[in-house]
């Protein structure tokens, strides 16, 4: 059986454990079901923006073309730097409508353990993706803010004492360091600057998420499908926007949006 994908986002849910959906031009596929199954993702040489939907020999970053990237408001530097957000004072970076209604409402600053504890920011409504796409172990809500502004200067000071990047690897591997996320919290919560201090949410509720993954590689190698166009392995797992295959080899499929792939089990 096969089919056709330009590869984008899994899609994300949980239900006891995390369950992804791999689009694909007429459907989604469960992808919790493949796990265990022989899995081909052959890459046909063809790319497509993720914004214009034109197709393009190289895309530049975030699955657009060069000119999607540096117009489109869905890749605007508060898309990457939240702190750089200024629809909250009316000023358009690239599109006033789409900013006040992407950066106009409530986010959240949280703490993760992805294989070691790092910071990050999302939209309050968008938490549990955010934290899946991730592959995050565990997290916990440090800050709560009305705009995405407020928690790009959160996270922007909180970086001068912890990382804000995902240890991809030691994810990948299952290393999760015991982290008593809310003593981090409460510790962090001190060093932050005073003025942002009123911003540290009340709530210690830990999330621990639970994912699709028979067995964990003890080493892991990232798959360029440039380099190599063709995966064909069993798949034995799922956890971030990455597939885990028999060996070690690791597909980020959010990393490859706008791949042109068929997909066969």
């Amino acid at each position: 059986m096969h089919f056709y994908s330009t590869l984008s986002k899994m899609q994300s849910f949980i239900n006891g454990k995390v369950h992804y959906l791999l689009s694909t031009d007429n459907d989604f596929l469960k992808s919790n079901e493949l796990i265990g199954k022989q899995l081909s993702i052959e890459f046909v040489n063809e790319k497509y923006c993720a914004s214009c939907g034109n197709q393009f020999k190289d895309l530049y970053r975030m699955g657009f073309c060069k000119n999607c990237f540096y117009t489109k408001p869905e890749a605007g530097e508060s898309i990457i730097r939240p702190e750089l957000s200024r629809a909250h004072e009316g000023i358009e970076d690239r599109d006033l409508a789409f900013e006040k209604a992407y950066q106009l409402q409530p986010h959240v600053v949280y703490l993760a353990n992805s294989g070691g504890l790092k910071v990050g920011v999302t939209r309050e409504n968008q938490k549990l993706t955010r934290w899946t796409d991730q592959g995050a172990y565990q997290a916990i809500v440090f800050a709560e803010t009305s705009n995405r502004y407020e928690a790009g200067l959160i996270e922007v000071d909180m970086k001068n004492h912890i990382a804000d990047k995902t240890a991809w690897q030691k994810m990948l591997k299952n290393e999760n360091p015991e982290i008593d996320l809310p003593a981090e919290k409460e510790k962090l919560g001190k060093v932050l600057k005073e003025e942002l201090q009123h911003f540290i949410s009340n709530s210690h509720e830990i999330v621990t998420l639970d994912y699709p993954v028979e067995k964990y590689p003890t080493k892991v190698k990232s798959v360029n499908l440039d380099k190599n166009p063709e995966v064909k392995a069993v798949l034995q797992g799922i956890r971030g926007q990455y597939l885990i295959f028999e060996g070690g080899g690791v597909l980020n499929v959010r990393s490859s949006t706008g791949y042109r792939v068929k997909l066969s089990f």
